[in-house]
């Protein structure tokens, strides 16, 4: 069933998910920074106990691990507090915001009025 116009019964609707596309760009940010932040703790809480024990690789080996786990972190903690973040605003868009436009007569409205 496509949406419908409430005014002039137009089948030309678009939504506009505006909550959903800031509240994704948001999470990614917001993911990203966390997932550094996490991996770069626990990396140099992990090259102290390396450095302890005696790392083969050396301290270059430690310093790429660290680098490396910084990325890593950085794309899961994006990957996750995008969608997370698109999940949220696409409830929004869908129950406080009127996220849909007519292309016909301009009404804006909300499924509550669909």
């Amino acid at each position: 069933m496509s949406m419908q116009c409430p005014i002039c019964r137009s089948h030309r609707v678009v939504s506009l998910d505006h909550a959903k596309k800031i509240g994704g760009v948001i999470g990614t940010v917001g993911g990203a920074a966390s997932g550094v932040a996490g991996a770069l703790s626990g990396a140099s809480a992990g090259a102290e106990v390396g450095m302890t024990v005696g790392v083969m690789a050396g301290p270059a080996g430690v310093a790429i691990g660290s680098v490396a786990g910084a990325i890593f972190g950085a794309l899961i903690g994006a990957a996750t507090g995008g969608v997370t973040g698109a999940k949220l605003g696409e409830v929004i868009d869908q129950r406080v915001l009127d996220n849909y436009v007519c292309q016909d007569c301009g009404l804006t409205f909300g499924d509550r009025l669909s």
